[in-house]
């Protein structure tokens, strides 16, 4: 069972991930393009939470679960948003 400082731990680094990945699409959403190599590290960095989120969530009590499952969408919906723009 994942202990709740593991998963209080690991929803912190998801939602780091997600302020770069943020800050990544609103500067492409500035500037008119997006500095390629940062984008694409913003976008690495969404899919390994995605990743390591699913492995995390075997191991989760149900309330963590629902937790684990929020974050998810929304690692999951800022990947799309940040796909889609870039092409």
């Amino acid at each position: 069972m994942a202990t709740r400082q593991s998963v209080d731990e690991y929803m912190q680094r998801c939602n780091q991930v997600l302020e770069y990945a943020r800050e990544q699409q609103k500067l492409g959403a500035e500037q008119g393009h997006h500095n390629e190599v940062e984008y694409t590290e913003a976008l690495q960095g969404l899919e390994n939470a995605v990743n390591e989120i699913n492995h995390l969530s075997l191991s989760a009590n149900d309330e963590q679960q629902d937790r684990i499952y929020r974050m998810r969408l929304q690692l999951q919906q800022i990947q799309n948003e940040m796909i889609l723009r870039r092409h």
